[in-house]
């Protein structure tokens, strides 16, 4: 055999093993998302709340699955860089009629890097920017269905918008709850326009599952104008549906989304569809953030690189140390013009701190895997991360020398750092209360004692509850971003300080009682916490049961009960059950 013709015939087989490695991926990917229908029915919320956990580590798994592949039938590492072109060159080719040619490409450079050195990280090997189109794919089912008012009547079509579902259980009063809709969006417009000869609703086929809701998303479309909605569909006590409330403003809907909140489960053929209908309705979304928060996250670290590298050509300020009190255990930069913090472990971690790099890692992996309830950022993770060198602060770089050598390394004109987490940039919330005034510390404290909250009845402890630790996002939400110590409320020893044996250790700066690792003292927050009168009035006002154990314990037990708690992404007024639950006259009554 020509030896041309046998490595074409080898780069063949090579990039058919790529692609059935994907679609592997992707097939399991797909059950589990279409199973969340059939749990929501069933008001299983552990078992979804498992499968998004579950679901975090498909990807990984299968890319080492089809490494391992590539090394025992082709000796991978043994392959020159023409194989490599020639295989690239195939799978593009394998490629044209694909639905998912995006997550393709990108699963093809996961695999490819962990063979190939970094060197070879650039676009004769890999995909650094997409060679298949994504727009116009065809999918089956569809990816939105379209209905027409102007033919069946407002009621009639949005009835049949939600019974189209085919949710099993039945709706405790269908009729009931479209009247609401329909009253929430005359309420919103401020009357009904007149229906255009174009007037149609859009709607996702699939439903978005997340929590103990499932999510109706689609837009209105009447002439020029167009109408976002997001319809929240939940369980009543007696596990009966209803509809909890409908969204109608962009920026709401784009809280759904956010990063600080669990994944969606969503039954998906061509994803690059859903992700181009959502940023029709959220135009300042990211698409790498709406790839991720549909369960895609790998797709999504993939468009935030290439959008950071765009946003590198087309600016020129430095990577600098971020603002704030310095961390403990990761050294933070981030770059003015862009959004983001980068985060790196460090070598040596200060003095108060007991864990190592592994230990690290692993929790910040448990903040992709739990119901973030909209209380902690998300990260990407990224490895052998090079940027360009000139565009580092030399203090940022004396900074990397001096307390991460490990972590990173100088190649020529880019500094290439070994391990890197990034998240959305907030102000840390001890900034914000050193510059607030008497109103906002009260919002800010009243917020960071609710995260607490939540973040302990989805089963987390912050561990170390400084303010320094959380921020405050542009909606004025505390989210918590600092993971180091983070546990398991479950696993948490909650106690209070037991008397002191005599006056002179009570009044003693030494402590006459003693704890496990475990081992947390509610009572002891107050000391680190509430030294400025405004903060702890506030907290006292608000929170004060935060600082005794039977909250906790509380807490504790619902959860060893197996009870999942509500937690809802829009605010408590845009729920129906707080409006009268009767009809208005008028084209509510319509048919």
């Amino acid at each position: 055999m020509d030896a041309a013709l046998g490595e074409n015939l080898v780069a063949q087989s090579i990039a058919r093993a790529l692609i059935e490695g994907f679609n592997k991926h992707y097939r399991i990917f797909r059950e589990t998302s279409y199973k969340a229908k059939g749990l929501f029915e069933a008001g299983d919320w552990q078992a979804q709340l498992d499968a998004v956990r579950n679901r975090v580590q498909f990807y990984d798994d299968r890319v080492d699955e089809c490494v391992a592949r590539l090394h025992s039938e082709f000796d991978a590492d043994s392959l020159d860089d023409a194989t490599w072109q020639q295989v690239k060159l195939h799978f593009i080719g394998m490629l044209i009629n694909h639905k998912q040619p995006e997550l393709a490409e990108t699963f093809f450079n996961s695999v490819c890097c962990k063979i190939l050195h970094r060197t070879y990280f650039n676009n004769d090997y890999i995909f650094a920017r997409p060679a298949m189109a994504v727009e116009y794919i065809e999918s089956y089912p569809p990816v939105y269905s379209s209905y027409y008012p102007r033919d069946d009547g407002l009621r009639r079509t949005v009835r049949r918008i939600i019974e189209d579902f085919d949710w099993e259980r039945p709706f405790e009063d269908l009729d009931r709850d479209v009247g609401l809709i329909l009253r929430a969006v005359r309420d919103f417009l401020r009357g009904w326009p007149a229906m255009e000869v174009n007037s149609q609703i859009q709607v996702l086929y699939a439903a978005f599952y997340r929590n103990k809701t499932a999510y109706i998303i689609g837009k209105a479309i009447n002439g020029y104008q167009e109408y976002p909605f997001a319809i929240a569909v939940r369980h009543n006590d007696a596990g009966m549906l209803y509809v909890d409330t409908i969204l109608l403003e962009p920026w709401r809907i784009s809280l759904l989304f956010s990063l600080s909140r669990a994944y969606f489960l969503v039954d998906m053929e061509v994803p690059s569809g859903y992700v181009g209908f959502l940023r029709s309705i959220m135009p300042n979304k990211p698409r790498s953030e709406l790839y991720t928060m549909l369960g895609l996250g790998k797709q999504g670290k993939t468009m935030f690189f290439r959008d950071l590298i765009s946003h590198l050509r087309h600016s020129n300020d430095q990577f600098i140390i971020a603002p704030g009190i310095r961390g403990l255990v990761m050294l933070v930069f981030t770059l003015p013009s862009y959004p983001y913090v980068f985060k790196l472990i460090k070598d040596v971690f200060g003095s108060s701190k007991t864990m190592d790099r592994a230990t690290v890692k692993k929790k910040y992996l448990l903040v992709k895997q739990v119901d973030r309830v909209g209380r902690m950022a998300d990260t990407l993770e990224f490895s052998n991360v090079a940027l360009p060198r000139s565009r580092f602060a030399p203090e940022l770089l004396e900074e990397l020398g001096n307390l991460a050598p490990s972590a990173f390394e100088i190649d020529g004109d880019a500094v290439v750092i070994r391990h890197l987490y990034i998240e959305r940039r907030m102000t840390p919330l001890n900034i914000y209360l050193e510059r607030a005034d008497e109103a906002q510390i009260d919002h800010a404290v009243r917020e960071y004692g609710n995260a607490i909250r939540e973040l302990a009845s989805a089963n987390i402890f912050p561990g170390d509850m400084l303010w320094k630790n959380f921020g405050v996002t542009r909606y004025g939400r505390v989210v918590f971003y600092d993971y180091d110590e983070i546990e398991y409320m479950t696993d948490c020893n909650f106690r209070r300080i037991p008397p002191a044996p005599n006056p002179e250790m009570e009044m003693s700066s030494e402590a006459w009682y003693s704890g496990g690792p475990h081992d947390i003292f509610p009572e002891e927050f107050a000391t680190f916490l509430l030294g400025k009168p405004a903060i702890r009035k506030a907290f006292l006002k608000y929170h004060r049961d935060l600082l005794d154990a039977p909250f906790w314990q509380a807490v504790q037990a619902r959860l060893r009960e197996g009870h999942v708690e509500d937690f809802f992404p829009y605010p408590p007024e845009l729920r129906f059950c707080h409006r009268p639950r009767t009809d208005a006259g008028g084209p509510l009554n319509a048919p």
